[in-house]
Protein backbone atom coordinates (compact mmCIF):
# COMPACT_ATOMS: atom_id res chain seq x y z
CA UNK A 1 0.00 0.00 0.00
CA UNK A 2 1.13 3.55 -0.99
CA UNK A 3 1.72 6.22 1.36
CA UNK A 4 -0.96 8.13 -0.45
CA UNK A 5 -3.28 4.63 0.19
CA UNK A 6 -2.33 5.16 3.92
CA UNK A 7 -3.59 8.48 4.12
CA UNK A 8 -6.66 8.47 2.65
CA UNK A 9 -7.13 4.90 4.47
CA UNK A 10 -6.48 6.90 8.14
CA UNK A 11 -8.89 9.76 6.72
CA UNK A 12 -11.67 7.65 7.01
CA UNK A 13 -11.08 7.48 11.06
CA UNK A 14 -10.21 11.14 11.36
CA UNK A 15 -13.34 11.99 13.73
CA UNK A 16 -12.52 8.89 16.04
CA UNK A 17 -9.69 10.31 17.37
CA UNK A 18 -11.47 12.77 19.56
CA UNK A 19 -12.50 10.30 22.01
CA UNK A 20 -15.47 12.65 23.07
CA UNK A 21 -16.80 12.06 19.63
CA UNK A 22 -15.97 8.38 19.47
CA UNK A 23 -18.38 8.27 23.15
CA UNK A 24 -20.94 10.22 21.62
CA UNK A 25 -20.97 8.03 18.54
CA UNK A 26 -21.30 4.53 20.30
CA UNK A 27 -24.35 6.49 22.12
CA UNK A 28 -26.13 7.40 18.81
CA UNK A 29 -25.41 3.87 17.47
CA UNK A 30 -26.96 2.27 20.41
CA UNK A 31 -30.01 4.35 20.89
CA UNK A 32 -30.30 4.51 17.19
CA UNK A 33 -30.36 0.58 17.25
CA UNK A 34 -32.86 0.75 19.77
CA UNK A 35 -35.32 3.26 17.74
CA UNK A 36 -35.12 1.07 14.81
CA UNK A 37 -36.16 -2.49 17.10
CA UNK A 38 -39.01 -0.35 18.63
CA UNK A 39 -40.20 0.99 15.65
CA UNK A 40 -40.50 -2.25 13.70
CA UNK A 41 -42.06 -3.68 16.82
CA UNK A 42 -44.67 -1.00 17.00
CA UNK A 43 -45.69 -0.36 13.49
CA UNK A 44 -45.89 -4.75 13.12
CA UNK A 45 -47.86 -4.79 16.38
CA UNK A 46 -50.68 -1.99 15.77
CA UNK A 47 -50.92 -3.45 12.17
CA UNK A 48 -51.61 -6.55 13.38
CA UNK A 49 -54.04 -5.62 15.96
CA UNK A 50 -56.19 -3.08 13.95
CA UNK A 51 -55.05 -3.95 10.30
CA UNK A 52 -55.40 -0.23 9.32
CA UNK A 53 -53.05 1.16 7.20
CA UNK A 54 -54.25 4.50 8.44
CA UNK A 55 -52.99 3.77 12.16
CA UNK A 56 -49.36 3.01 10.42
CA UNK A 57 -49.69 6.65 9.54
CA UNK A 58 -50.74 7.81 12.86
CA UNK A 59 -48.18 5.63 14.65
CA UNK A 60 -45.55 8.50 12.26
CA UNK A 61 -47.68 11.29 13.08
CA UNK A 62 -47.52 11.15 17.03
CA UNK A 63 -44.15 11.12 17.04
CA UNK A 64 -43.85 14.14 14.18
CA UNK A 65 -46.51 16.60 16.21
CA UNK A 66 -44.31 17.41 19.24
CA UNK A 67 -41.15 18.40 16.79
CA UNK A 68 -43.61 20.49 15.04
CA UNK A 69 -45.02 22.02 18.11
CA UNK A 70 -41.77 22.81 20.11
CA UNK A 71 -39.76 24.11 17.09
CA UNK A 72 -39.14 27.25 18.54
CA UNK A 73 -38.21 26.01 22.10
CA UNK A 74 -36.12 23.24 21.13
CA UNK A 75 -33.55 24.71 19.17
CA UNK A 76 -33.12 27.67 21.66
CA UNK A 77 -32.83 25.29 24.47
CA UNK A 78 -30.00 23.10 22.55
CA UNK A 79 -28.25 26.42 22.06
CA UNK A 80 -28.75 27.82 25.45
CA UNK A 81 -27.89 25.02 27.62
CA UNK A 82 -25.57 21.83 27.79
CA UNK A 83 -26.09 19.87 24.56
CA UNK A 84 -24.75 16.80 26.49
CA UNK A 85 -27.02 17.13 29.02
CA UNK A 86 -29.60 17.68 26.67
CA UNK A 87 -28.85 14.59 24.99
CA UNK A 88 -28.71 12.28 28.25
CA UNK A 89 -31.64 13.54 29.62
CA UNK A 90 -33.79 12.66 26.48
CA UNK A 91 -32.11 9.11 25.96
CA UNK A 92 -33.25 8.35 29.72
CA UNK A 93 -36.85 9.14 28.16
CA UNK A 94 -36.61 7.42 25.76
CA UNK A 95 -35.84 4.39 27.89
CA UNK A 96 -39.15 5.29 29.88
CA UNK A 97 -40.78 5.23 26.83
CA UNK A 98 -39.85 1.70 26.29
CA UNK A 99 -39.94 0.50 29.36
CA UNK A 100 -43.81 1.50 29.04
CA UNK A 101 -44.58 -0.96 25.40
CA UNK A 102 -42.55 -3.39 27.41
CA UNK A 103 -45.03 -3.25 30.25
CA UNK A 104 -47.93 -2.67 28.04
CA UNK A 105 -47.51 -5.59 26.14
CA UNK A 106 -46.24 -8.28 28.84
CA UNK A 107 -50.09 -6.79 29.96
CA UNK A 108 -51.54 -8.00 27.11
CA UNK A 109 -53.43 -4.76 26.10
CA UNK A 110 -54.65 -4.13 22.90
CA UNK A 111 -55.41 -0.67 22.91
CA UNK A 112 -53.15 1.31 20.74
CA UNK A 113 -54.65 4.62 22.53
CA UNK A 114 -51.81 4.13 25.32
CA UNK A 115 -49.52 3.24 22.31
CA UNK A 116 -49.77 6.31 20.65
CA UNK A 117 -49.97 8.66 23.65
CA UNK A 118 -46.43 6.97 24.46
CA UNK A 119 -45.07 7.80 21.17
CA UNK A 120 -45.97 11.12 21.34
CA UNK A 121 -43.86 11.09 24.66
CA UNK A 122 -41.35 9.76 22.72
CA UNK A 123 -41.34 11.92 20.08
CA UNK A 124 -41.04 14.55 22.53
CA UNK A 125 -37.84 13.63 23.81
CA UNK A 126 -36.40 13.05 19.89
CA UNK A 127 -37.62 16.68 19.46
CA UNK A 128 -34.90 17.53 21.82
CA UNK A 129 -32.83 15.22 21.35
CA UNK A 130 -32.44 15.58 17.91
CA UNK A 131 -30.92 19.70 17.59
CA UNK A 132 -28.66 18.57 20.51
CA UNK A 133 -27.11 15.15 18.87
CA UNK A 134 -26.60 17.49 15.31
CA UNK A 135 -25.25 20.61 17.11
CA UNK A 136 -22.95 18.85 19.95
CA UNK A 137 -20.75 17.09 16.75
CA UNK A 138 -18.73 20.47 15.89
CA UNK A 139 -18.58 20.90 19.32
CA UNK A 140 -16.26 17.51 19.45
CA UNK A 141 -14.08 17.99 16.61
CA UNK A 142 -12.60 20.51 14.61
CA UNK A 143 -13.77 22.41 11.64
CA UNK A 144 -11.45 20.46 9.17
CA UNK A 145 -12.64 17.08 11.01
CA UNK A 146 -16.71 17.87 10.42
CA UNK A 147 -17.24 16.46 7.55
CA UNK A 148 -16.01 13.36 8.45
CA UNK A 149 -17.21 13.10 10.97
CA UNK A 150 -20.80 13.98 9.82
CA UNK A 151 -20.51 11.11 7.79
CA UNK A 152 -19.42 8.90 10.30
CA UNK A 153 -22.65 10.07 12.44
CA UNK A 154 -24.68 8.95 9.69
CA UNK A 155 -23.03 5.75 9.09
CA UNK A 156 -23.58 4.93 12.71
CA UNK A 157 -27.59 6.04 11.95
CA UNK A 158 -27.59 3.62 8.94
CA UNK A 159 -25.57 0.87 10.43
CA UNK A 160 -28.49 0.77 13.03
CA UNK A 161 -30.94 1.35 9.95
CA UNK A 162 -29.83 -2.23 8.55
CA UNK A 163 -29.52 -4.16 11.79
CA UNK A 164 -31.80 -3.34 13.68
CA UNK A 165 -35.06 -3.82 11.89
CA UNK A 166 -33.59 -7.16 11.29
CA UNK A 167 -33.60 -7.90 14.80
CA UNK A 168 -36.47 -6.11 15.98
CA UNK A 169 -38.38 -8.42 13.44
CA UNK A 170 -36.77 -11.65 14.48
CA UNK A 171 -36.91 -10.82 18.36
CA UNK A 172 -40.76 -9.94 17.79
CA UNK A 173 -41.22 -13.07 15.87
CA UNK A 174 -39.93 -15.04 19.12
CA UNK A 175 -42.03 -12.75 21.34
CA UNK A 176 -42.75 -8.93 21.33
CA UNK A 177 -41.92 -8.67 24.85
CA UNK A 178 -37.63 -9.52 23.92
CA UNK A 179 -38.04 -7.12 20.99
CA UNK A 180 -38.99 -4.30 23.77
CA UNK A 181 -36.69 -5.82 26.30
CA UNK A 182 -33.83 -5.05 24.08
CA UNK A 183 -34.58 -1.94 22.87
CA UNK A 184 -34.29 -0.95 26.46
CA UNK A 185 -31.30 -2.65 27.12
CA UNK A 186 -29.67 -0.88 24.56
CA UNK A 187 -31.21 2.36 25.87
CA UNK A 188 -29.54 1.93 29.22
CA UNK A 189 -26.06 1.21 27.13
CA UNK A 190 -26.38 4.41 25.51
CA UNK A 191 -27.31 6.53 28.00
CA UNK A 192 -23.93 5.15 30.05
CA UNK A 193 -21.83 6.57 26.74
CA UNK A 194 -23.69 10.07 27.01
CA UNK A 195 -22.67 10.35 30.41
CA UNK A 196 -19.52 9.39 30.11
CA UNK A 197 -18.71 12.22 27.27
CA UNK A 198 -15.99 14.84 28.21
CA UNK A 199 -18.19 18.34 28.50
CA UNK A 200 -17.81 19.89 25.33
CA UNK A 201 -16.58 23.32 24.59
CA UNK A 202 -19.87 24.78 23.73
CA UNK A 203 -20.78 29.12 22.52
CA UNK A 204 -23.76 29.56 24.32
CA UNK A 205 -26.26 32.07 22.30
CA UNK A 206 -25.95 35.55 23.74
CA UNK A 207 -29.08 36.79 22.34
CA UNK A 208 -31.78 37.94 24.78
CA UNK A 209 -34.99 35.39 25.27
CA UNK A 210 -36.81 37.82 22.81
CA UNK A 211 -39.10 36.48 19.83
CA UNK A 212 -36.41 37.38 17.21
CA UNK A 213 -34.15 34.87 19.24
CA UNK A 214 -36.50 32.29 18.66
CA UNK A 215 -37.20 32.52 15.01
CA UNK A 216 -33.81 33.09 14.60
CA UNK A 217 -33.25 29.58 12.98
CA UNK A 218 -35.94 30.22 10.30
CA UNK A 219 -34.76 33.42 9.61
CA UNK A 220 -31.22 32.33 9.06
CA UNK A 221 -32.49 29.45 6.30
CA UNK A 222 -35.00 31.98 5.03
CA UNK A 223 -31.63 34.55 3.68
CA UNK A 224 -29.49 31.43 3.09
CA UNK A 225 -31.46 30.49 -0.06
CA UNK A 226 -28.99 27.04 -0.70
CA UNK A 227 -30.23 25.96 2.82
CA UNK A 228 -33.92 26.58 2.07
CA UNK A 229 -33.46 24.79 -1.23
CA UNK A 230 -31.78 21.63 0.29
CA UNK A 231 -33.66 21.04 3.51
CA UNK A 232 -37.04 21.87 1.58
CA UNK A 233 -35.73 19.51 -1.22
CA UNK A 234 -35.50 16.76 1.45
CA UNK A 235 -38.92 17.86 3.26
CA UNK A 236 -41.11 17.35 -0.14
CA UNK A 237 -39.00 14.35 -1.07
CA UNK A 238 -39.16 11.88 0.98
CA UNK A 239 -42.97 13.34 1.92
CA UNK A 240 -44.11 12.24 -1.46
CA UNK A 241 -41.68 9.63 -2.32
CA UNK A 242 -40.97 7.74 1.27
CA UNK A 243 -42.51 4.46 1.15
CA UNK A 244 -41.44 2.82 4.64
CA UNK A 245 -44.41 3.11 6.36
CA UNK A 246 -46.15 0.69 4.49
CA UNK A 247 -43.64 -1.65 4.67
CA UNK A 248 -45.53 -3.93 7.37
CA UNK A 249 -48.70 -3.68 3.85
CA UNK A 250 -46.28 -4.77 1.67
CA UNK A 251 -44.49 -7.37 4.06
CA UNK A 252 -47.53 -8.90 5.22
CA UNK A 253 -49.77 -8.41 2.39
CA UNK A 254 -48.37 -7.71 -1.42
CA UNK A 255 -44.88 -9.90 -0.52
CA UNK A 256 -45.79 -12.17 1.94
CA UNK A 257 -42.73 -12.78 3.85
CA UNK A 258 -43.66 -11.92 7.53
CA UNK A 259 -41.58 -10.18 10.42
CA UNK A 260 -38.10 -11.47 9.30
CA UNK A 261 -39.26 -10.25 6.08
CA UNK A 262 -40.54 -6.99 7.65
CA UNK A 263 -37.23 -6.42 8.69
CA UNK A 264 -35.10 -7.37 5.93
CA UNK A 265 -36.70 -4.63 3.48
CA UNK A 266 -36.37 -2.29 6.49
CA UNK A 267 -32.73 -2.72 6.71
CA UNK A 268 -32.04 -2.69 2.66
CA UNK A 269 -32.39 1.08 2.76
CA UNK A 270 -29.81 1.25 5.55
CA UNK A 271 -27.41 -0.98 3.77
CA UNK A 272 -27.23 1.01 0.46
CA UNK A 273 -26.72 4.01 2.55
CA UNK A 274 -24.25 2.02 4.36
CA UNK A 275 -22.39 1.46 1.41
CA UNK A 276 -22.33 5.11 0.08
CA UNK A 277 -21.22 6.49 3.33
CA UNK A 278 -18.13 4.23 3.68
CA UNK A 279 -17.47 5.52 0.13
CA UNK A 280 -17.81 9.09 0.95
CA UNK A 281 -15.76 8.66 4.01
CA UNK A 282 -12.49 8.38 1.56
CA UNK A 283 -14.46 9.78 -1.83
CA UNK A 284 -16.59 13.13 -0.60
CA UNK A 285 -18.41 15.08 -2.70
CA UNK A 286 -15.38 17.44 -3.99
CA UNK A 287 -17.51 19.42 -6.97
CA UNK A 288 -21.02 19.87 -7.95
CA UNK A 289 -22.51 19.03 -4.69
CA UNK A 290 -25.47 20.23 -5.74
CA UNK A 291 -26.33 18.83 -8.93
CA UNK A 292 -25.22 15.66 -7.67
CA UNK A 293 -27.75 15.98 -4.79
CA UNK A 294 -30.71 16.76 -7.19
CA UNK A 295 -30.11 13.67 -9.13
CA UNK A 296 -29.89 11.61 -6.13
CA UNK A 297 -33.42 12.91 -5.47
CA UNK A 298 -34.60 12.09 -8.30
CA UNK A 299 -33.70 8.66 -8.21
CA UNK A 300 -34.78 8.21 -5.16
CA UNK A 301 -38.29 8.80 -6.58
CA UNK A 302 -37.66 6.52 -9.67
CA UNK A 303 -36.54 3.74 -7.46
CA UNK A 304 -39.28 4.45 -5.43
CA UNK A 305 -41.50 3.93 -8.07
CA UNK A 306 -40.29 1.19 -8.99
CA UNK A 307 -40.79 -0.95 -5.70
CA UNK A 308 -44.40 0.52 -5.53
CA UNK A 309 -44.94 -1.95 -8.32
CA UNK A 310 -42.28 -4.55 -7.42
CA UNK A 311 -44.02 -8.19 -6.53
CA UNK A 312 -40.94 -9.86 -6.28
CA UNK A 313 -39.22 -9.55 -3.29
CA UNK A 314 -35.87 -9.60 -4.63
CA UNK A 315 -36.77 -6.58 -6.85
CA UNK A 316 -37.94 -4.89 -3.79
CA UNK A 317 -35.37 -5.51 -1.82
CA UNK A 318 -33.13 -4.39 -4.46
CA UNK A 319 -35.26 -1.37 -5.02
CA UNK A 320 -35.45 -0.19 -1.18
CA UNK A 321 -31.08 -0.92 -1.41
CA UNK A 322 -30.64 1.81 -4.18
CA UNK A 323 -33.19 3.87 -2.58
CA UNK A 324 -30.95 4.26 0.28
CA UNK A 325 -27.78 4.54 -1.12
CA UNK A 326 -29.40 7.34 -3.27
CA UNK A 327 -31.22 8.88 0.29
CA UNK A 328 -27.47 8.55 1.83
CA UNK A 329 -26.31 10.98 -0.84
CA UNK A 330 -28.45 13.57 0.06
CA UNK A 331 -28.55 13.24 3.54
CA UNK A 332 -24.44 13.79 3.45
CA UNK A 333 -24.71 16.94 1.04
CA UNK A 334 -27.72 18.53 3.23
CA UNK A 335 -26.51 18.12 7.02
CA UNK A 336 -22.72 18.96 5.89
CA UNK A 337 -24.23 22.12 4.41
CA UNK A 338 -26.41 22.79 7.45
CA UNK A 339 -23.05 22.49 9.55
CA UNK A 340 -20.56 24.23 7.85
CA UNK A 341 -22.47 26.93 7.05
CA UNK A 342 -24.49 27.74 10.38
CA UNK A 343 -22.58 29.73 13.00
CA UNK A 344 -22.19 27.71 16.25
CA UNK A 345 -24.64 29.92 18.94
CA UNK A 346 -27.34 29.26 15.89
CA UNK A 347 -26.75 26.03 15.08
CA UNK A 348 -29.13 24.45 17.84
CA UNK A 349 -32.38 26.59 16.12
CA UNK A 350 -31.44 25.95 13.03
CA UNK A 351 -30.53 22.08 13.69
CA UNK A 352 -34.31 22.57 14.80
CA UNK A 353 -36.05 24.05 11.81
CA UNK A 354 -33.99 21.07 9.82
CA UNK A 355 -35.92 18.44 12.46
CA UNK A 356 -38.88 19.82 11.75
CA UNK A 357 -38.34 19.47 7.70
CA UNK A 358 -36.60 15.76 8.17
CA UNK A 359 -39.75 14.83 10.70
CA UNK A 360 -42.04 16.09 8.36
CA UNK A 361 -40.74 14.47 5.84
CA UNK A 362 -40.55 11.24 7.42
CA UNK A 363 -43.43 10.91 10.17
CA UNK A 364 -45.50 13.06 8.59
CA UNK A 365 -44.30 11.42 5.42
CA UNK A 366 -45.91 8.88 6.62
CA UNK A 367 -49.12 9.71 7.78
CA UNK A 368 -49.48 10.69 4.15
CA UNK A 369 -48.80 7.52 2.83
CA UNK A 370 -51.17 5.87 5.69
CA UNK A 371 -53.40 8.31 4.71
CA UNK A 372 -53.96 7.41 0.93
CA UNK A 373 -53.14 4.26 1.03
CA UNK A 374 -56.23 3.65 3.22
CA UNK A 375 -57.96 5.73 0.38
CA UNK A 376 -56.29 4.19 -2.46
CA UNK A 377 -54.68 0.97 -1.59
CA UNK A 378 -50.34 0.82 -0.57
CA UNK A 379 -49.22 0.81 -4.45
CA UNK A 380 -50.86 3.69 -5.86
CA UNK A 381 -50.19 5.49 -2.65
CA UNK A 382 -46.35 4.29 -3.21
CA UNK A 383 -46.33 4.64 -7.04
CA UNK A 384 -47.88 8.29 -7.13
CA UNK A 385 -45.41 9.46 -4.22
CA UNK A 386 -42.18 8.55 -6.40
CA UNK A 387 -43.69 10.28 -9.48
CA UNK A 388 -44.30 13.39 -6.83
CA UNK A 389 -40.63 12.93 -5.72
CA UNK A 390 -39.39 12.64 -9.30
CA UNK A 391 -41.30 16.29 -10.04
CA UNK A 392 -39.96 17.47 -6.88
CA UNK A 393 -36.29 17.08 -7.50
CA UNK A 394 -37.06 19.16 -11.48
CA UNK A 395 -39.04 21.86 -9.68
CA UNK A 396 -36.19 22.49 -6.98
CA UNK A 397 -33.24 22.96 -10.06
CA UNK A 398 -35.58 25.60 -11.54
CA UNK A 399 -36.84 27.05 -8.30
CA UNK A 400 -33.14 26.99 -6.39
CA UNK A 401 -30.37 27.66 -8.93
CA UNK A 402 -27.68 28.99 -6.33
CA UNK A 403 -28.23 25.04 -4.87
CA UNK A 404 -27.83 23.69 -8.39
CA UNK A 405 -24.60 25.68 -8.83
CA UNK A 406 -23.04 24.81 -5.50
CA UNK A 407 -20.00 22.67 -5.94
CA UNK A 408 -17.96 22.61 -2.79
CA UNK A 409 -19.21 22.15 0.45
CA UNK A 410 -16.55 24.36 2.35
CA UNK A 411 -18.33 27.27 4.68
CA UNK A 412 -19.42 30.18 2.60
CA UNK A 413 -16.68 33.44 2.94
Amino acid sequence: MSAVDRGDAASRWLAFTHPGFTRYWVALLCANFSVQIQTVAVGWQVYDITRDPLDLGLVGLSQFLPSLALVLVTGAVADRFPRKVIITLCIMVEALCAAGLLALTLAGSTDVRLVFAILVLFGTARAFFNPARQSIVSNLVPAAHLPNAITQATTAFHVSTIAGPMLGGLLYGVTPELAYGVSLLLLGTAIGFALSIPRPVQAPSQQSRTWASLVAGFSYIWRAKVLLGAISLDLFAVLLGGAVALLPVYARDILDVGPFGLGMLRAAPGIGALIVGFYLMSNPIRDNAGRTMLVAVALFGVFTAVFAVSELVWLSVLSLFLIGGCDMVSVFVRNTLVQLWTPDALRGRVNAVNQVFVGASNELGAFRAGGTAALLGAVPAVLAGGIGCLAVAALWARAFPALRRIRQLDAPG
